[in-house]
């Protein structure tokens, strides 16, 4: 099956990308400079990504809000319209069918945010409409972001964190949420199709850096952002991953309530933890952690660290291990000398 080309891979083509095979799409993995020097662009100065196979949902209606807020795992109540709120969206059995940013828009508009392969499920469970295919998204990041974006239109740099606005651009509607997957300050600038490559050309020339799914990897990695099929799935829940917080127990229900409510009362098997090395091992997901021989859990996700020079990865592990425990990691029958290490790795510094 041939992967799905993204509105913009002409473009990518042109700025130097090398493609990989990712989700079902055909995506920028780096550019000419490389992944690490993307990454550091990103913690030092503004890169801009293109984020066009994540998923937009359109739900807009009278009875939008009911139907999120009942669905849903997070609270509603506690943003308003103009506000972004990230959320989970469950089965039954209250296991991670997705996780989900929520734009909400305007009264009774929301953009419903799903990760790339998980856009029919979400469409499933709300009665939304899927229109990816109309628009781009270029998530611009660093903590130059907004100042680089702003030589644009000085409206961009007036979207704050989790603050999401929609306004004329050049003659088209452009949607802007202060969101984004690095740890960073930065925004998700949602444009159509047809002015999509002008404003990332103009992105570009504005010298934010572009950057690829490599450097995405290693900095939500840093920052212990989960991703979804690998820190939550549906083989693994919300309280597992440490994210209760996003579990609406104010509410009267929400998909899977009952199942993560009695997970609560129980405890959860598994809890997610950071473990690191003192060399530039980088580690890998799938990886077994161990403790004196006993295997404790798996990694979920593993990398190296530019920003700390060292391989760093997380797991979903059996025991709740302090800070500084000693383990192993097994990488393809090497046994590597590791400890449990605080999350997240790099804490932005405000």
């Amino acid at each position: 099956m041939t992967d799905r080309r993204p509105f913009l891979y002409d473009a990518h083509v042109r700025l130097g990308a090398k493609i990989v095979p990712f989700g079902g799409w055909a995506m920028p993995l780096q550019y000419a400079n490389g992944t690490v020097a993307e990454h550091l662009a990103c913690r030092n100065d503004a890169v801009v990504f293109d984020v066009s196979h994540l998923g937009t949902v359109r739900c807009d209606g009278a009875n939008m809000f009911d139907a999120l807020q009942s669905t849903l795992t997070n609270d509603l109540t506690k943003v308003a319209p103009g506000r972004a709120q990230y959320t989970h969206l469950l089965n039954h059995d209250g296991f991670v069918v997705d996780d989900i940013i929520v734009w909400w828009v305007g009264d009774h508009e929301f953009d419903v945010m799903p990760n790339a392969s998980n856009t029919s499920g979400v469409t499933d469970a709300l009665p939304g409409v899927d229109v990816t295919s109309e628009r781009c998204i270029l998530a611009v990041q660093g903590p130059r972001a907004r100042e680089k974006a702003a030589t644009l239109d000085q409206r961009f740099a007036d979207v704050q964190r989790f603050r999401v606005t929609r306004f004329d651009f050049g003659g088209v509607e452009v949607r802007v949420a202060g969101t984004g997957y690095t740890g960073e300050e930065g925004l998700e600038i949602a444009v159509p199709n047809e002015a999509a490559e002008e404003m990332l050309d103009r992105l570009v020339a504005a010298e934010i850096v572009p950057a690829g799914l490599g450097a995405r990897d290693t900095l939500r990695l840093e920052a212990a952002l989960p991703l979804y099929g690998h820190e939550l799935s549906l083989s693994s829940t919300t309280l597992e991953a440490k994210l209760g917080w996003v579990l609406g127990w104010d509410k009267e229900t929400f998909r899977g309530r009952e199942a993560v409510a009695a997970e609560r009362e129980r405890g959860p098997a598994r809890l997610l933890a950071g473990v690191s090395v003192d060399g530039r091992q980088p580690l890998r997901d799938g990886a077994q952690v161990s403790i004196d021989g006993t295997s404790v859990g798996t990694l979920t996700s593993g990398n190296f660290s530019p920003v700390l020079g060292r391989g760093i990865g997380m797991g979903l592990l059996s025991e709740q291990l302090d800070e500084g425990t000693p383990v192993t990691v097994d990488l393809r029958g090497r046994t590597i000398a590791a400890n449990v290490t605080a999350l997240p790795f790099v804490r932005k510094v405000k």
